[in-house]
């Protein structure tokens, strides 16, 4: 993505400390934005990242960055992280990016399963949204918010049922906030990624190195599992000027998976 996409503006990223939203948080610094890290920990998942997503937005760009301890599922952190953004102007981007997987047979599901995923995956997005489009319809320069989805919202798969609906939560979620605050400026899009290599897949739910991995890679026609960068470029873009025109949109980031298969 080239340089100064988000320039003046503050991207507000949850679960930026590892995988997709460390790669997003360093390319929105990349393309001129100051960072808020939203999240659990700073430390990485990734046991190979001794370097927090802050030290390393520092390092790599001339952006500032800063870190907020966040749990989603409680609406005044995710408060707490917006109004952090003020520090650098104001919350321009806010990418819901925070998420959990499980999967599991619908008979077996229990409601901790299911309240876990809902609280995380669509209360989380929802109160993260709200909290930054109060800040950008006060602030009256409009802003944009990129919601974490996945393939998953786009089609059931058996055994994947709470996921699935969580997912699809966000997408349809995304719609509305597109439609109600499309009027005051504030564009609101989804992305929906297919088989990323993160913890995500290497550790919870193993597919990427795995015989089940390799049934995968021959349904995505690009041949290969997508790259956390892939993910954050196409966020930039949504959030940036670039995109301007683009509201309400589900962009799938999959190498071609669900469209062709």
């Amino acid at each position: 993505m080239g340089t100064d996409y988000l320039d003046g503006g503050a991207a507000v990223v949850t679960g930026g400390s590892s995988g997709i939203g460390r790669a997003i948080s360093l390319a929105a610094a990349e393309a001129g934005a100051d960072v808020v890290v939203a999240d659990l920990q700073r430390k990485s998942r990734d046991p190979d990242e001794d370097e927090s997503t802050v030290d390393l937005v520092a390092r790599e760009t001339d952006q500032s960055a800063a870190f907020v301890e966040c749990d989603v599922t409680d609406p005044s952190d995710t408060a707490a992280a917006v109004a952090t953004a003020d520090d650098f102007g104001g919350v321009t981007t806010m990418v819901n990016n925070a998420g959990v997987f499980s999967g599991g047979g619908f008979l077996d599901a229990t409601e901790a399963d299911f309240s876990r995923l809902m609280d995380v995956n669509v209360k989380g997005t929802f109160f993260g949204a709200q909290a930054a489009a109060e800040r950008m319809v006060e602030d009256g320069d409009g802003g944009a918010i990129v919601n974490l989805s996945s393939v998953a919202g786009l089609e059931g798969s058996a055994g994947f049922a709470t996921y699935c609906a969580s997912k699809g939560a966000v997408r349809l979620l995304t719609y509305s906030l597109a439609a109600e605050l499309g009027p005051e400026g504030v564009r609101v899009n989804a992305i929906h990624p297919g088989v990323i290599e993160t913890a995500m897949t290497t550790d919870d739910v193993p597919i990427v190195g795995t015989e089940s991995g390799d049934e995968y890679l021959e349904d995505i026609p690009s041949r290969r599992f997508g790259d956390p960068g892939d993910v954050a470029d196409a966020a930039v873009f949504l959030a940036s000027a670039a995109g301007d025109y683009v509201n309400g949109e589900s962009l799938t980031v999959d190498g071609g998976m669900t469209n062709t298969n």
